[in-house]
């Protein structure tokens, strides 16, 4: 199944597409892509709904992101050999765990807000996972038992802020609209063989990354067997694990993100992100000036 949200921002309303690409509504069967939908056995309910039976979604309204309310939504950091080389970080021995907030989810074609003040803004395109039931001390070999399934996640990264205003990484990666989750959630019996696909980003129509996840130092199956010696991964939470080389960190001389730009992003089988680069001031919540935000 193809898993999403569309709607307004903050009313977002469950859906799924059919076998021929359309959109349809699920909000009579259940109210969203919630913690408490994954954790009630939500995506089992879901497979005996006949998308067929399902109101058909008229025009073309927003999508959200594909899931809603994470718990927790963590990052493993320098995952892929390359990227570690290109941004001068020595290879890790073990999975960097780091987090990113919920409130920075957005959706996979709204505008990425640079920060006030912003100078390197960077891109990285990553596949993320959904947890589908809890999971802690898990072995490796149970691990992608726990997971409900996959999406593309661009983990915007504010390099400054990350790297020379001292302390923890998350400076740089919290930000409103610095997680742009989908389209959609593809359940792990779609996705195929999610540690073998490709995926790329391109900035103003120039690929600046295409890799694939089978280059990964760590696996998606490691990655939850480790995270789940440190936390208690929840129904609903998001890891995103990593992004391969062709950051704007890593270029000579380095590039980054400036308003008017964009990024088109993917993952095969997960669907294709696009999204443009505003300055905080033309942003809705500089005009607004409204503490919250949904996704």
């Amino acid at each position: 199944m193809k898993l999403l949200r569309y709607g307004p921002r903050g009313q977002e309303k469950p859906g799924l597409l059919d076998r021929d690409g359309r959109l349809r509504d699920l909000s009579a069967i259940c109210e969203d892509y919630t913690p408490a939908f994954f954790a009630g056995g939500g995506i089992e309910r879901l497979r005996g709904v006949d998308p067929q039976t399902l109101p058909l979604v008229a025009g073309e309204p927003r999508i959200g992101a594909c899931i809603a309310q994470p718990g927790n939504f963590i990052a493993i950091g320098l995952n892929y050999v390359q990227h570690a080389i290109e941004t001068d970080a020595p290879i890790p021995a073990e999975p960097i765990l780091f987090n990113k907030a919920p409130s920075c989810l957005s959706g996979p074609y709204d505008p990425v807000i640079l920060p006030k003040g912003s100078r390197k803004c960077d891109w990285e395109v990553e596949i993320a996972m959904v947890i589908g039931k809890p999971a802690l001390y898990v072995d490796e070999a149970d691990a992608l038992d726990h997971v409900a399934g996959y999406c593309v996640c661009n983990d915007v990264s504010e390099r400054e802020m990350q790297l020379e205003h001292g302390g923890q990484w998350v400076k740089g990666k919290m930000f409103p609209s610095f997680g742009p989750l989908g389209p959609w959630l593809v359940t792990t019996d779609e996705a195929g063989d999610a540690q073998d696909l490709g995926l790329w980003l391109e900035l103003n129509g120039r690929r600046v990354q295409d890799s694939s996840t089978s280059d990964m130092i760590f696996t998606l199956a490691r990655i939850v067997s480790y995270a789940s010696r440190h936390v208690l991964l929840q129904p609903g939470d998001v890891i995103t694990t990593g992004t391969p080389p062709g950051v704007g960190l890593g270029m000579k001389p380095e590039q980054y993100l400036k308003p008017g730009d964009v990024m088109e992003l993917g993952v095969a089988g997960l669907g294709v992100q696009k999204q443009t680069v505003l300055a905080w001031e033309d942003s809705p919540f500089a005009r607004t000036k409204a503490g919250g935000h949904g996704a």
